[in-house]
């Protein structure tokens, strides 16, 4: 580890429980809940305290139904709904049985409200829109499929995207705007809007990556893209105009393939005074490392202009000998230090990025 960095990751839990190797981890945007899925085809969401280094204890254990592999988890944004893609082609959608927000104190059981069919094999990837009216879902079969969430837990399709020639490993929306970005074993990244006179259409494709694209993640500005790659790389896409984005920067800080990729708030102050902030960027892989980057953006900078990064934070053997198959960011305020990853050994990690 190089000691010159200006952070450490320190570990605060580690959540063990999984029969099979954890896949996922999605924090609750509202609530203090962290829900995570693996291949023993069970959800677990454990609940911490709202302390300054929190503690964490199981919440709940979802035995989901999902005849095979739950692949990927995620949260509405309003906290209240959980929605599930597992390899039987399926998606789950979960709600706190008679509860329309969760409540520590209160009794009730996860349940099934919605399971959504079309895909015609493995889910591997679910997000939700940031109003929470849409949901994404994409699969091994190519696609990606657009739903709209309706009254009493309904859902209707609005759109299937068949852009991608190869596997579609994950789908992630931007923060502020209706758009939807897919990463596919094709090497490509997509890029979707909505033709209000139409349908959903592909406005434009990423190309550079020179092997599956595993992960994306939007800048919590929404004026950058992260891509992880099989290529061992890191790409950083800008936006140059309304509908262009472009490549401004390939980093390359890892042995081997990069699975996730995840873009937070970060703490502000790490980098030049005069700059604007544009968050912390993480990422982990096969080589089992946990990278932390700082971005800002130069008061001159053009719409070609690549941001300044630096990195702050390196863990070496985060899951020992296992790969890390995924991280997240904490979205909550006073939480944003916090990283959560999930790895082939079944176990969920928690750690904190603080200053040397």
């Amino acid at each position: 580890m190089d000691t010159n960095l200006s952070h450490k990751i320190l570990l605060l839990a580690e959540l063990a429980g999984h029969d099979d190797r954890a896949w996922h981890a999605s924090w609750n945007p509202t609530k203090p809940l962290l829900a995570t899925c693996s291949a023993d085809k069970s959800v677990r969401i454990y609940a911490y305290t709202t302390d300054v280094s929190p503690s964490f204890s199981l919440h709940t254990s979802i035995s989901t139904g999902h005849t095979k592999t739950v692949r990927g988890v995620a949260w509405s944004p309003s906290g209240a709904s959980l929605a599930t893609a597992s390899f039987d082609a399926n998606i789950g959608i979960w709600r706190r049985e008679g509860q329309l927000e969760y409540d520590e104190e209160a009794a009730g059981e996860w349940e099934c409200v919605s399971i959504l069919e079309g895909h015609e094999t493995e889910c591997k990837s679910v997000a939700w829109s940031a109003s929470g009216s849409l949901l994404a879902s994409c699969s091994r079969d190519k696609t990606v499929w657009v739903w709209e969430a309706q009254p009493d837990t309904d859902f209707e399709c609005m759109g299937v995207l068949m852009e991608h020639t190869q596997d579609v490993k994950c789908v992630a929306w931007h923060p502020r705007e209706e758009i939807l970005a897919s990463a596919s074993y094709d090497d490509t990244i997509k890029l979707y809007l909505d033709d209000p006179t139409e349908d959903w259409f592909c406005f434009a494709t990423l190309t550079g990556h020179t092997s599956t694209v595993w992960s994306v993640a939007w800048a919590p500005n929404g004026r950058y893209l992260a891509s992880a790659s099989d290529d061992c790389t890191i790409r950083i896409w800008k936006r140059v105009t309304e509908h262009q984005w472009e490549c401004m920067l390939v980093i390359e800080d890892h042995d081997r393939t990069v699975y996730s990729v995840t873009w937070g708030t970060g703490k502000p102050g790490v980098m030049q005074g005069g700059y604007e902030p544009l968050g912390w960027v993480a990422s982990t892989g096969s080589d089992g490392k946990i990278n932390v980057w700082a971005f800002e953006e130069a008061p001159d900078s053009t719409d070609r202009s690549p941001p300044n990064y630096t990195l702050i934070a390196c863990l070496e053997g985060a899951h020992g000998v296992s790969d890390v198959n995924s991280l997240a960011w904490c979205p909550r305020k006073g939480y944003e230090d916090l990283i959560a990853t999930v790895g082939d050994d079944g176990i969920a990690k928690i750690w904190k990025v603080v200053s040397v």
